[in-house]
């Protein structure tokens, strides 16, 4: 009679990171947007170049902090060109630019102003920083066809300083700029947090150099999808924020933020009393969901599968003719040797895969994978004896194929990968820390796993 060695909690189909613009807009965290905000306003500590700090105050002569704060986090995200964009003595642009695979030269970009007018200053504008790095995160794990730009600007507060020099920068060097949202303000609504109310919102545009186009676009993917808002043209709209800098250099933008139009902005603005307290944060991850999927749409995702199907014994790659990768999540390590489209876990733990198509890789979210192994393996065609083993652990093997060995500690790393065309085939462990390991042996299509003991 065989006895199963692993037993294995079964799901059926594992979606990993988005593969739709739905999947990506239901990928935003509001507990992570309010966790930035939180941190970016100085209302808790933070961790920035490896010391705790609170950035109470961003005003422009005073926020390196805050611009580290970003540059960090953004270099903690895949597929990003990370740079500092210093445009006066103070002055200090963060830029995060996620190339496009396969038109480059075509570039969107996502731009909110990091400093502020006093202390706190919540909404004015680390709802905006906040949103801006909410959406890297998740767009950075994938590959698009265009050139998404993420840019936070300096010096808003003193005359619109840092986009401006980037817009000028841009024309003259004939930079082909789609499109430009620019979030200033997106965390107020009058209504009380969290309750039902209009939840307007304010897009501002005016019949320039295509910025119409941007504005039919959103309202497109506000009728496409559903999110809890309610759209405000306004046309003209004002020229009070960055978007404008692009509109005097030839280029179409927009806009988004709470609703001055109905007279719904913060009472708080350009005060110390702009706290996250005051901040409706449902209203705040809606008008993000909304940004999300407009990004997504014209950043226009890269044909790659990277979701993950889990079976009784494996898990899978569900995109095929690609180079795969495998990761035990848990420990943040590469598997070295797990490089096919199934991979059999031999320890319970988090695992993802790493896929790469052609100049696109893309990672999968971590799946949990549950092994129950049975203390006495019993195989029909390999015996393992001593077991616990102190130095030579031998294998009896009733195949007539040859056999892959393949010995993984109890984090399921590989430690150790052989062959062997014997019917007794011997591995000297005496060199090996004391502790749990999994033997994995693969031969003429039949596979076992054995629970080692090393004394």
């Amino acid at each position: 009679m065989k006895r199963l060695l692993v037993a294995v909690l079964v799901l059926l189909s594992v979606s990993s990171f988005g593969q739709t613009v739905q999947d990506l807009i239901d990928k935003v965290d509001v507990n992570n947007l309010e966790l930035i905000v939180s941190e970016f306003s100085g209302e808790q500590p933070t961790t920035v170049n490896g010391t705790e700090v609170s950035i109470i105050n961003r005003q422009h002569a005073n926020n390196d902090l805050a611009a580290a704060y970003i540059k960090e986090r953004l270099q903690q995200f895949d597929n990003l060109i990370v740079e500092e964009q210093n445009f006066n003595t103070f002055g200090k642009n963060i830029i995060a630019t996620q190339v496009g695979k396969t038109n480059p030269d075509n570039i969107y970009l996502l731009t909110a102003h990091y400093d502020s007018i006093t202390d706190y200053c919540a909404d004015d504008n680390a709802t905006g920083t906040a949103a801006v790095l909410e959406i890297a995160r998740i767009l950075s794990g994938q590959c698009m066809e265009n050139t998404i730009v993420y840019a936070f600007w300096d010096e808003e507060e003193i005359g619109l300083r840092g986009s401006k020099y980037y817009a000028a920068q841009a024309n003259n060097s004939n930079l082909n700029i789609l499109g430009v949202i620019n979030l200033d303000m997106v965390g107020y609504d009058g209504d009380a947090p969290g309750e039902l109310g209009d939840n307007d919102f304010d897009i501002d545009v005016r019949n320039v150099h295509g910025s119409l186009t941007i504005k039919d676009d959103l309202l497109s993917i506000f009728d496409t999808y559903t999110f809890d808002l309610n759209p405000i043209v306004v046309n003209p709209g004002t020229t009070g924020s960055d978007h404008a800098s692009f509109w005097n250099q030839g280029y179409p933008a927009v806009l988004v933020g709470e609703s001055w139009e109905t007279n719904d902005q913060t009472p708080y603005y350009h005060s110390s009393s702009d706290r996250l307290s005051t901040l409706d944060l449902p209203y705040f991850h809606e008008i993000t969901k909304l940004v999300t999927a407009y990004m997504a749409t014209k950043g226009a995702l890269f044909s790659v599968d990277n979701s993950v199907t889990v079976n009784q014994t494996s898990l899978s790659a569900n995109q095929s003719s690609a180079s795969y990768q495998w990761y035990n999540c848990d420990t943040n390590t590469m598997l070295t040797g797990e490089t096919g489209q199934d991979f059999q876990p031999v320890v319970s733990g988090s695992y993802a895969v790493e896929i790469t198509v052609g100049s696109c890789t893309e990672m999968s979210d971590c799946i949990s994978f549950v092994t129950l192994a049975i203390e006495d393996s019993i195989s029909d065609y390999f015996q393992i004896t001593p077991n616990p083993v102190t130095s030579i652990l031998t294998i009896n093997s009733s195949l007539k194929s040859n056999i892959s060995i393949y010995l993984y500690n109890v984090s399921g790393q590989l430690v150790l990968e052989t062959a062997s065309n014997k019917k007794k085939s011997r591995i000297d462990m005496s060199a090996f820390a004391s502790g749990i390991y999994y033997l994995k042996i693969k031969g003429n299509e039949k596979v076992a796993t054995f629970k080692i003991v090393k004394e």
